[in-house]
């Protein structure tokens, strides 16, 4: 493809980069909008279902027939046996194109108990690490994985591998598509 238009269903800024950050790598010429939308689930998703239909509902609601495809990303916490907390942080992108979805995971991480206590009790990740931090807007800058692995892994880059991932049946689109 050489041109492509793509719009992203949230307005935050490490979102939107990473989108445009792995589509240039794709295609020659690449136009990101953004647009913030719902995305249908609580503002702290629990579980693999809340997680990918939140963005799944952010792909589709962003999606009109001016771009190509749309994207949604939504970080989630999954249930996860043998870990410290018995839970795993995971963003999940889906890429819409009016049709089909194609879906992608990020690398996950568990947040300090202390801040799994909290969400349990109805608190939402970003606000509580904004205060464990003391970085208003955490979330829409280097991320709690920046934090908690000192610096050796961004969410921006977190955020690329899940649109990377969803991205891989559309570069290969004679494989996943054509059946």
């Amino acid at each position: 493809m050489i041109f492509m238009k793509v719009n992203v269903g949230s307005k935050n800024p490490v979102k939107v980069q990473a989108t445009r950050n792995v589509l240039k790598k794709i295609c020659e010429n690449v136009k990101v909008n953004s647009t913030q939308v719902d995305s249908g689930v609580p503002d702290q998703p629990i579980g693999l279902d809340q997680t990918i239909k939140g963005a799944i509902n952010r792909a589709k609601n962003a999606y009109t027939q001016t771009f190509d495809l749309s994207v949604g990303i939504e970080s989630g916490l999954l249930k996860t046996p043998n870990t410290i907390t018995g839970y795993i942080d995971l963003q999940w992108c889906a890429i819409f194109d009016g049709e089909k979805n194609s879906l992608g995971v990020s690398a996950g991480f568990e947040y300090p108990p202390i801040v799994m206590k909290e969400v349990l009790k109805g608190r939402e990740v970003g606000d509580i690490m904004d205060e464990f931090t003391g970085i208003n807007d955490l979330g829409e800058k280097m991320g709690a994985v920046s934090y908690l692995s000192q610096g050796m892994l961004n969410r921006r880059v977190n955020t690329e591998q899940c649109v990377l991932m969803a991205m891989i049946p559309r570069m290969n689109n004679e494989l996943y598509f054509n059946e």
